[in-house]
């Protein structure tokens, strides 16, 4: 990080004696957290303020340092720099021990192993290889991707939890769809999400131009390309978008859900006198993500966020033909606020990724531009119509049905709500007054 001028809060400290020792007086002195690590190896980490200094003896029974720097994973990253023993300083003038030649290879941009054995000692390097060519833009030297591709089994030695720290920071780096499509060459990607493996060679309608596999790449890929430059194709919408964007980890559940968006195709993949469907592959899609992020330990709220995604991606281009068929009512607008809530603008960017990495010949024209003036369409009636409801008092409660009308609570209060709300939203009921009336009709027609 030092050598490309990154700034890094992470640090490694290999001492010669004991490094469970050192880290605990490091952790006294600074008043920080202790954390062992590994006991076996003495490595112990002290979290001071935003600073993560992890502190190991010598590796694998080594005595010196150029040994030790020879175990690590890349030439890269076996490079130190040599305290003084006498004033806890580095040493000058500056020395870089760099027994791997790893300066080179950072100077090339080239990823290459320390050694054949790199990956035996922990798989999860494999990985972490395409994690630095996503993060840093850098190549695998060939050597280190045949030794890859042929260890890939061993990746299901590690524990999910450590994959999912590496893909994570995959999806959040600017070139994540060419990285996730790169460990495809090596059989990575099958060993993490076997899943996607069966979206490959798969055949889609004539309106796509590639099998579900590939499109998958391509969205996550058009995504990036929104994040960058979300004005081209939303041009009344750019503020908005980018505050949603900008907002928590939202950013990365979208690209999450590009990926996994038609997950559902293989499992309801039909074809009938040369017609392929894929009937209910949304919802197929949404539950296949939930059991995936179970098993590959994503968070619960990111999963329930990206299964949404998955589930509903298809919305907006049923609302789209409506609209262009018989237009597209107020109570329509309200039924997918609800549902999507705060993520409404990232269902339509979705959306459009979805629909620019699909080029097929059957393709509508003018596909991306109806997308962003159906985003516009209602959005203008959530301001105008479906936000004030949403966020104003409601103007009867539970209580008031059983007061007024003598009801029991039960299924019926919420039909009530619901259709009391869809409503105010299409402008019948503005008060008090006219909801009790409301309510008074509602329940004479339901009699």
């Amino acid at each position: 990080d030092w050598l490309l001028g990154n700034t890094s809060f992470d640090y490694d400290i290999t001492v010669s004696g004991n490094g469970l020792e050192i880290a605990r007086h490091l952790a006294k002195v600074l008043g920080a957290a202790y954390v062992l690590l590994d006991e076996h190896e003495k490595v112990a980490r002290v979290v001071w303020r935003k600073f993560i200094i992890d502190i190991a003896s010598f590796r694998q029974g080594t005595n010196n340092i150029h040994d030790d720097l020879l175990l690590r994973d890349f030439t890269m990253n076996a490079l130190a720099i040599q305290f003084d023993p006498q004033t806890s300083s580095f040493t000058t003038p500056l020395q870089i021990i760099d027994p791997a030649n790893g300066r080179h290879d950072l100077n090339k941009r080239i990823i290459r192993a320390t050694s054949d054995g790199v990956f035996d000692n922990d798989p999860l390097r494999m990985l972490r290889a395409y994690r630095f060519k996503a993060t840093f833009g850098f190549e695998i030297n060939p050597e280190t991707e045949a030794a890859i591709t042929d260890k890939t089994a061993l990746l299901g030695r590690v524990a999910s939890e450590r994959i999912m720290h590496e893909l994570q920071k995959i999806i959040e780096a600017d070139r994540a769809a060419d990285s996730l499509n790169e460990l495809t060459k090596s059989g990575l990607l099958w060993e993490i999400f076997p899943e996607l493996h069966a979206g490959v060679g798969l055949e889609q309608p004539a309106s796509h131009h590639l099998d579900v596999f590939n499109h998958a790449i391509a969205a996550l890929g058009n995504l990036e390309f929104l994040l960058v430059d979300m004005a081209r194709y939303f041009p009344n919408k750019y503020d908005q978008l980018q505050i949603y964007i900008n907002k928590n980890n939202n950013a990365s559940r979208l690209k999450w859900a590009a990926l996994f968006h038609d997950l559902g195709k293989p499992t309801t993949f039909d074809k009938r006198a040369s017609r392929v469907t894929f009937y209910n592959h949304d919802k197929a899609g949404a539950q296949l993500f939930k059991d995936l992020g179970r098993r590959l330990r994503f968070s619960n709220e990111d999963i329930k966020c990206i299964s949404r995604f998955i589930e509903h991606h298809m919305w907006p281009f049923h609302l789209n033909n409506a609209r262009r068929k018989q237009g597209i009512s107020a109570k329509a607008c309200l039924r997918l606020a609800k549902v999507m809530e705060d993520d409404l603008p990232g269902l339509f960017v979705l959306a459009m990724a979805d629909s620019l990495a699909g080029c097929g010949k059957e393709k509508p024209a003018g596909m991306e531009k109806s997308l962003a003036d159906l985003y516009d369409h209602i959005d203008a009636i959530y301001q105008k119509s479906i936000k004030p409801v949403i966020e104003q008092p409601k103007l009867l409660s539970g209580h008031d049905l059983q007061d007024i009308f003598s009801l029991t609570p039960g299924p019926l209060f919420k039909r009530i709500f619901m259709e009391l709300e869809q409503a105010q939203v299409a402008g019948r009921v503005v008060d008090r007054h006219q909801a009790i009336s409301w309510v008074k009709a509602f329940l004479k027609n339901k009699i």
